[in-house]
Protein backbone atom coordinates (compact mmCIF):
# COMPACT_ATOMS: atom_id res chain seq x y z
CA UNK A 1 0.00 0.00 0.00
CA UNK A 2 2.73 2.51 0.83
CA UNK A 3 4.27 1.98 -2.94
CA UNK A 4 0.54 2.72 -3.97
CA UNK A 5 0.94 6.23 -2.14
CA UNK A 6 4.28 7.07 -3.50
CA UNK A 7 3.12 6.18 -6.87
CA UNK A 8 0.25 8.35 -7.10
CA UNK A 9 2.07 11.37 -5.12
CA UNK A 10 4.44 10.76 -8.10
CA UNK A 11 2.12 10.60 -10.98
CA UNK A 12 0.43 14.14 -9.27
CA UNK A 13 3.70 15.86 -9.44
CA UNK A 14 4.29 15.05 -13.04
CA UNK A 15 1.02 16.14 -14.26
CA UNK A 16 1.43 19.04 -12.54
CA UNK A 17 4.72 19.60 -13.78
CA UNK A 18 3.61 19.05 -16.92
CA UNK A 19 0.09 21.31 -17.18
CA UNK A 20 2.52 23.93 -15.99
CA UNK A 21 4.91 23.55 -18.90
CA UNK A 22 1.69 23.50 -21.56
CA UNK A 23 0.25 26.52 -19.87
CA UNK A 24 3.61 28.39 -20.00
CA UNK A 25 4.29 27.18 -23.58
CA UNK A 26 0.72 28.54 -24.53
CA UNK A 27 0.85 32.16 -22.97
CA UNK A 28 4.34 32.83 -24.86
CA UNK A 29 2.54 31.21 -28.15
CA UNK A 30 -0.03 33.62 -27.64
CA UNK A 31 2.10 36.70 -26.66
CA UNK A 32 4.20 36.13 -29.45
CA UNK A 33 1.51 36.04 -31.94
CA UNK A 34 0.21 39.32 -30.28
CA UNK A 35 4.49 41.24 -30.36
CA UNK A 36 4.13 40.15 -34.02
CA UNK A 37 0.94 41.99 -34.99
CA UNK A 38 2.92 45.27 -33.50
CA UNK A 39 5.55 44.85 -35.36
CA UNK A 40 4.05 44.50 -38.56
CA UNK A 41 1.38 47.49 -37.76
CA UNK A 42 4.64 50.07 -36.46
CA UNK A 43 6.71 51.78 -39.54
CA UNK A 44 10.02 50.96 -38.60
CA UNK A 45 11.98 54.50 -38.10
CA UNK A 46 15.53 53.46 -38.24
CA UNK A 47 17.72 50.13 -38.40
CA UNK A 48 20.59 49.76 -35.57
CA UNK A 49 20.85 50.91 -31.98
CA UNK A 50 18.62 53.41 -30.97
CA UNK A 51 19.06 55.10 -27.36
CA UNK A 52 15.36 55.90 -26.08
CA UNK A 53 14.28 56.77 -22.98
CA UNK A 54 13.47 52.86 -21.81
CA UNK A 55 17.05 51.82 -22.63
CA UNK A 56 18.40 55.03 -20.70
CA UNK A 57 16.02 54.02 -17.68
CA UNK A 58 17.48 50.33 -17.76
CA UNK A 59 20.81 51.58 -18.00
CA UNK A 60 20.17 54.23 -14.59
CA UNK A 61 18.93 51.23 -13.18
CA UNK A 62 21.68 48.31 -13.62
CA UNK A 63 24.47 50.49 -12.86
CA UNK A 64 26.43 48.39 -9.84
Amino acid sequence: MRTQSRLSRRNFLLAAGAGGVTTAAALVATQGSKRSEKRAAAPETGKGYQLTAHIRNYYRTAKV
